[in-house]
């Protein structure tokens, strides 16, 4: 049997780098703004928030929302969970990698 946080994690980082807010695998209650749909969280809105599963603490730009960081705001930074050095064009947020752009 896997830990479910390494499943998680690897359904996560198959998504495309500018796939910031669609859905993610679902974990607990879906964020604000977000429902569910099967195994997943889906977006509610045309111009929804970024959503992350969390993994330790949110990057900048992000806030708590049950067990996901949710965006500030719908242009948030693309951010992906820090395993090892931050791939280029990234850095250090939290226990994230947040995008420079």
């Amino acid at each position: 049997m896997r830990p479910k946080g390494l499943l998680l994690l690897a359904s996560f980082l198959m998504l495309p780098v500018g796939a910031i807010a669609q859905a993610v695998p679902k974990v607990g209650t879906c964020p604000s703004g977000y429902y569910t749909s099967g195994g997943a969280c889906a977006p509610s809105s045309s111009d929804p928030r970024p959503a992350l599963p969390k993994v330790g603490t949110c990057p900048s730009g992000y806030h708590t929302s049950g067990d996901y960081c949710l965006g500030s705001s719908s242009n948030a930074r693309h951010a992906i969970p820090k395993t090892g050095s931050c791939p280029s064009g990234y850095y250090t947020s939290g226990d994230y990698c947040l995008s420079t752009r």
